[in-house]
């Protein structure tokens, strides 16, 4: 990764922060955009002496405001002649119903529309920087989420983690429409089930329930967040996706598996109204670049 740029959301913890310090490692430009700077710098320390890539660059980054992100991109297109990586990291698991200042539920506006805006706002670097990749972190979970195009940003009618549910599922419509926007561009979109391991958001969530999730899914089926870190480098370094698009990838019996994600979908209408939608939602203006 060396000479390569690359700017990670969710970066101070969990399997963010370590992908971080991998990357690190292996001498990339890493822009770690998070909301809590003071966090970020303590980390970042760290992550220099650990390593001795000083090359470590911090930007303030609210995936849950419009602004934020806009004021982000812009400082971005600033200051960075080059983007190979953007890896759409950050999750959020509210319990209760929390709406945005741009009137967003919030845990949708961290894992989808925010990182929907924000790939839009940096699109012209990735491309002018091909072949690049854009990684999207999602979540076996999504079989368990749906959306109502109808009501896609429902604020009035909230079930705990059901919106959690649902944007995984948003991970995967948006990674197959963004590949079919990309092609022929040289950038590619994947997303990817990094496992289970035992990260700050389970911790979120109250601890007798936590107690309950470990014992019955984390003990069991639980990973190394090494190996998660492993899953995510796979898509931001291997030469064997080299030209490879909208494909989702998980972990079966040892082997890094890819499905279509067309397959998947089923629906070929649903990923470009859900997309179309998602442009209202985070007020895409006319002199925005354009995917």
């Amino acid at each position: 990764m060396k000479d390569k740029t690359v700017i990670i959301t969710g970066c101070t913890s969990g399997l963010g922060k370590e992908t971080t310090i991998h990357l690190a490692k292996k001498g990339a430009k890493v822009i770690m955009a998070c909301r809590n700077i003071d966090v970020a710098n303590t980390i970042k320390e760290k992550i220099i002496k650990e390593t001795g890539n000083s090359n470590i660059i911090i930007r303030k980054l609210d995936l849950t405001s419009l602004q934020s992100i806009r004021n982000f991109a812009e400082l971005i297109n600033k200051e960075v002649s080059r983007l190979d990586v953007l890896i759409h990291n950050a999750a959020l698991a509210h319990l209760k119903n929390k709406i945005s200042e741009d009137g967003l539920e919030v845990t949708m506006a961290t894992n989808h529309y925010g990182p929907f805006l924000l790939t839009h706002l940096l699109i012209d670097l990735l491309k002018k920087s091909k072949p690049s990749r854009i990684v999207i972190v999602s979540s076996v979970i999504y079989k368990l989420g749906s959306l109502n195009l109808n009501n896609p940003n429902q604020i009035d009618s909230y079930i705990p983690c059901k919106y959690y549910f649902n944007s995984k599922y948003a991970n995967l419509l948006f990674t197959l429409e963004l590949a079919r926007r990309l092609e022929g561009t040289g950038v590619i979109a994947n997303c990817l089930h990094p496992g289970v391991t035992d990260t700050g958001i389970w911790k979120r969530i109250p601890c007798f329930l936590y107690w309950i999730c470990k014992v019955l899914i984390i003990i069991p089926v639980g990973i190394s967040t090494q190996e998660g870190v492993q899953r995510i480098m796979y898509l931001v370094e291997s030469e064997e996706i080299n030209g490879l698009s909208g494909q989702y990838f998980i972990k079966y019996f040892n082997h890094l598996t890819k499905s279509s994600l067309t397959n998947m979908i089923g629906n070929p209408a649903l990923p470009k109204k859900f997309w179309e939608i998602s442009e209202e939602l985070v007020k895409l203006q006319p002199t925005d670049p354009k995917i």
